[in-house]
């Protein structure tokens, strides 16, 4: 018994040794990294920082990544909330099936994806947008969205429903004033994977993207010089990059815990 209580620092210290490292090493310079082992920069420099903010290369692929990272978990949803709605308050021929084809979806790779994405975005013009990127994610995170809002909606009762009906409420009025304040945790659940999601993958946002849309996650992969890789500013790009998800983790960190007690997660 006396062990099992350390368990949890034990955990805790395990996961937060690598960010500590990550953040150590965005202080140091490349040579003192590669030139041996320490716990502390010998030389701190805020070097690395410094390029990041001042170079319009890298700052603005964290714009980028921002920028359609917000409009994908906007859209998916916009989309996500009616077709949820749909599923867990009405039966229809080949419900259970569409259900599990949207499911089908996310279960595959984005490799799969890559290229009939790019030439449908270079044809139609969509090539090196935020859009591009943007949708291409809702085809993974609408059906991961619709499957957690479904059991969340279906968690509420018909009988609200009909009873707003009795009282005079139109179909988006119910909807948006009485229905959705029901399933917050739903959406706050939903709107965090959707953005964790679409903020951590690579494959699609490096595809679709050249020079205008550029994520950062592209932009890490491309810091080779002719002595070797900038391991510092890497570093530094990698600590700036835990802080949005930080940010949102924090604002639904409510719904998250409800989440997982009461939804599908």
């Amino acid at each position: 018994m006396k062990i099992t209580k350390y368990v949890p620092a034990l955990y805790i210290f395990l996961l937060m040794l690598p960010i500590y490292w990550l953040v150590s090493m965005s202080f140091k310079t490349t040579n003192e990294i590669l030139g041996g082992f320490s716990l502390f920069p010998q030389v701190w420099t805020l070097e690395n920082y410094r390029v990041i903010f001042t170079d319009p290369t890298w700052y603005w692929g964290y714009i980028n990544s921002i920028l359609y990272v917000s409009i994908n978990t906007v859209i998916s949803l916009s989309v996500a909330l009616p077709a949820a709605y749909a599923f867990s308050r009405f039966r229809f021929t080949g419900d259970k099936h569409l259900f599990f084809w949207l499911l089908t979806n996310r279960m595959a790779p984005p490799a799969v994806f890559a290229l009939p994405f790019f030439q449908l975005y270079s044809a139609v013009g969509l090539f090196d947008t935020h859009l591009a990127v943007a949708l291409a994610h809702c085809l993974f995170n609408i059906p991961l969205s619709v499957w957690i809002l479904e059991g969340f909606m279906s968690g509420v009762p018909k009988e609200l429903d009909e009873t707003a009906y009795v009282d005079g409420y139109s179909f988006p009025k119910f909807f948006f004033k009485i229905f959705l304040p029901n399933i917050k945790a739903g959406i706050g659940v939903a709107a965090f994977f959707c953005f964790m999601f679409s903020w951590v993958e690579l494959l699609l946002a490096k595809t679709l993207t050249a020079v205008d849309a550029k994520p950062i996650a592209a932009i890490m992969t491309k810091t080779a010089s002719s002595s070797g890789y900038e391991l510092g500013l890497l570093a530094a790009a990698g600590c700036l990059t835990i802080i949005p998800g930080a940010f949102v983790i924090y604002f639904v960190r409510n719904y998250i815990a409800k989440g997982f007690a009461l939804g599908r997660v």
